[in-house]
């Protein structure tokens, strides 16, 4: 990220980064630490995932961070709903959901949720709406996009690590990915060392997963949003370190 992401932002003219940092800390969870170096490094808000806190210390350490939103279907989890960031004039509302199918933890039904949640950012006459839906399934991933179409500016789904080649603007304008891909080593199963992963597969062993070493990629989205938050471009990006 170091390596990349500033001359990426600024090479790309972007305006807002997201940033889904859920498994930034080696691998699993995320840390304030972490959090700070990659607002550093141009991002604008970070989202996360089901292993939000499995670094524990982070459940006392994310009331503090304002740029930082959580799955909001998750009520007993700390952290904010929605994270609205502003720039050069222009507004935009994040909001992150949880599946509810093959997930540990699940999160409460996706689809209510979301209703609540663009309710809300309406009422603050915010029509620019980003959701990063961290979900296992793509058919749960699909079927929320098409019931926000129109609704929201981006539906990007992430968790499963590996890109899809479905970018597209929906009908009424919003963009959409079932899975924006990873940050993290090219040679790796999902990020992870590859011994490791077979280990466990093949033998039945559990041994520790450990992040992957060796040249490393951004996978990601750039989406270009009008005044009247509609999504009119979308396409998804690999930049190797």
């Amino acid at each position: 990220m170091k390596a990349i992401l500033p001359g990426f932002l600024s090479s790309n003219g972007i305006d807002f980064c997201v940033i889904n940092a859920e498994n930034s800390t080696h691998g699993l969870g995320c840390s304030e630490k972490i959090c700070s170096e990659l607002k550093a490094l141009g991002a604008d808000v970070i989202t996360l995932g089901n292993h939000s806190f499995s670094n524990y210390e982070f459940l006392g350490k994310i009331d503090k961070l304002d740029y930082v939103v959580r799955p909001a279907n998750v009520k007993s989890w700390p952290g904010k709903d929605i994270v609205v960031v502003q720039k050069n004039g222009m507004k935009l509302a994040v909001i992150n959901l949880l599946g509810q199918i093959n997930i540990i933890p699940s999160g409460d039904n996706p689809f209510e949720a979301a209703d609540r949640l663009i309710g809300e950012i309406n009422g603050m006459g915010i029509n620019s709406i980003l959701l990063d839906y961290h979900s296992e399934t793509t058919s749960e991933k699909c079927a929320l996009g098409y019931y926000l179409a129109g609704r929201v500016s981006v539906v990007v789904g992430t968790h499963t690590h590996v890109q899809t080649a479905d970018s597209r603007v929906l009908d009424g304008g919003t963009g959409y990915i079932t899975d924006a891909g990873m940050t993290g080593s090219v040679d790796s199963v999902l990020g992870m060392d590859i011994d490791t992963s077979i280990r466990r597969l093949k033998d039945k062993i559990s041994v520790r997963y450990e992040p992957s070493e060796g040249p490393a990629m951004i996978n990601g989205i750039i989406a270009e949003i009008d005044n009247e938050g509609k999504c009119t471009k979308i396409r998804r990006f690999t930049e190797y370190e």
